[in-house]
């Protein structure tokens, strides 16, 4: 492995998300960043059923325009509502039962006033309709918006991408993560030379002179920045994967010149879907297949539409974020982005700042698919491996109500994070109930931190509090100080928050044993001079003999 190039191409990344909207380290908030980031009084009295989302893709004008229709159940009494649709986009006018109704533009928030009494219980919908030209991407996924390319054809090539900056940067929605939609409907209308591909399964295809309008269909809850568009010149194949729910659908869409390439690197996904079932349980969405779509960027969890653009190649572009070499036995974007369906599109969380449970648990994703298909020292290696990533510039937990995640150390530190809790657990299957357990209790849910705190407190039996304040509320990484005199071996933990007790396991002279540090020195003694202490590897701390 070259761990130069590595190091280079880590560093890259690094500057790539510190420089864009998703991961960057903005820390003063506007009145925009409340009204995209907290639920406003506008949002809280509607609950979302059904979108249907109806719109024209102008590919030579990189233009968008249609409407979307949203229904929704009356929570409580009010008659303003806020849809969200980002600059430079318009929102041209909104209607229910066909009357025109009055807007309020608060840059991209928009306040929509009803006519009509909202009644408790009633599900009602509205017509939103927009166009423009969107926020186009300029470091996609990581800087979203729509990517707008060419493939080496010179056919269009174009696809959405806006975790972080929001679905409203393409569609008027309710653009916020706590109210997912129960199903929807995708209609895109493209030029006929070129295929739309969508999340769900397609419904129909018709044709509108020399244009298509390709209609998917969503019946699972779906976030917002899930939905996306793929527009190409695609070529399709697929297979059924006999599955833990049956026969599950799994369609393939990439480039036409790619697809002997694709059919043979995509095998490696009823490989993926076999490990994580074993992990996690069931793939969260049978009923709108599974599939992997090309696209002009790296790659993106879009819910039963993952997009890859990985070129082909095992690891990250080629490379093994690891540096073990493990990183080189499967596709990154496959096995990444894929992850997400269980964790972001099953799971997801309700507020942004809570990101690191998509991204903490879908990283520890491609150590348990190591661990499935090449076992558990390999695994342990990788992961242990992503660790000179980590630069603990501030914590994994972001700020609540702004639309603000935390540190892009929600990856590799949340990943080693987890695989220490395993360690602690000291059961393997124990580990993986837990894990398809929280699969199966917030089954298509939105949850908070706390609520993931609590389920793995209750169900390892161990009160984690502290362990979780230490690993996803600070940058302190605990350190162990210890000092070793003939038998006797001295130890405290240090660089800890209060009440940090977590036992680790060493070795004395080769003898494994567990280790029960607090803040206060304490000491061991054994029968024999200590000429070898070590600390396992698998538990993410520092050392410091003194």
């Amino acid at each position: 492995m070259n761990y130069k190039l590595t190091f280079i191409i880590l560093t890259l990344l690094s500057v790539n998300i510190t420089q864009c909207q998703l991961l960057n380290k903005k820390d003063t908030f506007t009145r925009q960043d409340t009204l995209r980031g907290s639920i406003t009084p506008e949002r809280a009295w509607w609950d979302l059923t059904y979108y249907h989302l109806d719109i024209k893709v102008n590919p030579e004008e990189k233009f968008i325009s249609g409407k979307n229709t949203i229904q929704y159940t009356v929570l409580s009494k009010n008659n303003v509502m806020q849809i969200d649709l980002q600059t430079p986009l318009k929102l041209l006018k909104a209607t229910q039962n066909g009357k025109e109704l009055k807007i309020k533009h608060d840059g991209n928030a928009h306040f929509i006033t009803l006519n009509e009494p909202q009644k408790i219980g009633n599900i009602n919908s509205i017509d939103v309709y927009y166009e423009g030209n969107p926020r186009e991407a300029v470091n996609a996924p990581w800087d979203g918006g729509i990517s707008w390319e060419k493939d080496k054809n010179g056919n269009h090539f174009i696809a959405s991408s806006c975790q972080g900056l929001g679905a409203s940067v393409w569609w008027p929605c309710k653009d916020h993560m706590y109210d997912e939609v129960d199903s929807m409907l995708i209609s895109v209308n493209v030029p006929d030379n070129l295929t739309n591909v969508s999340n769900g399964r397609l419904r129909s295809v018709e044709q509108y002179g020399n244009t298509k309008t390709y209609r998917w269909i969503v019946k699972s809850p779906i976030n917002n920045y899930g939905v996306n568009i793929n527009i190409g010149d695609y070529v399709n194949f697929s297979e059924v994967y006999n599955g833990m729910a049956g026969p599950l659908d799994m369609n393939y869409y990439v480039l036409s010149y790619n697809l002997e390439k694709a059919k043979e690197q995509f095998k490696q996904a009823p490989k993926m879907m076999e490990a994580f079932e074993h992990w996690f349980g069931q793939y969260p969405f049978y009923r709108d297949s599974y599939k992997l779509v090309e696209a002009p960027y790296l790659g993106m969890e879009h819910q039963s539409s993952v997009t890859y653009g990985n070129g082909y190649k095992n690891g990250y572009r080629g490379s093994d974020l690891s540096g073990t070499g493990w990183g080189l036995k499967f596709d990154y974007i496959i096995i990444h982005e894929s992850g997400h369906e269980w964790f972001a599109n099953n799971i997801t969380d309700k507020d942004i700042a809570d990101m690191w449970i998509h991204e903490s648990f879908t990283t520890y994703s491609e150590n348990l698919y190591l661990d499935y298909h090449f076992g558990k020292k390999a695994a342990a290696e990788y992961v242990i491996g992503t660790r000179r990533a980590i630069v603990n510039d501030r914590p994994i937990i972001g700020k609540y109500h702004v639309n603000k995640e935390g540190s892009g150390d929600m990856y590799f530190k949340g990943a080693n994070m987890l695989h220490t809790l395993r360690q602690l657990i000291e059961d393997d299957e124990k580990w993986r109930k837990i894990l398809t357990g929280l699969n199966t209790t917030f089954y298509h849910q939105t949850v908070t931190t706390q609520q993931i705190e609590n389920y793995l407190s209750e169900q390892t039996g161990i009160d984690l509090t502290e362990f979780f304040n230490q690993y996803l509320r600070t940058t302190k990484i605990p350190t162990l100080e210890y000092q070793i005199k003939g038998k006797t071996l001295k130890y405290r933990w240090t660089n800890i928050v209060d009440k940090f007790d977590m036992p680790i396991q060493i070795k004395i002279n080769n003898e494994e044993q567990w280790l029960f540090p607090k803040a206060e020195w304490n000491a061991l003694s054994v029968e024999d001079t200590i000429k070898l202490f070590e600390i396992d590897p698998d538990f993410y701390v520092e050392s410091k003999k003194i």
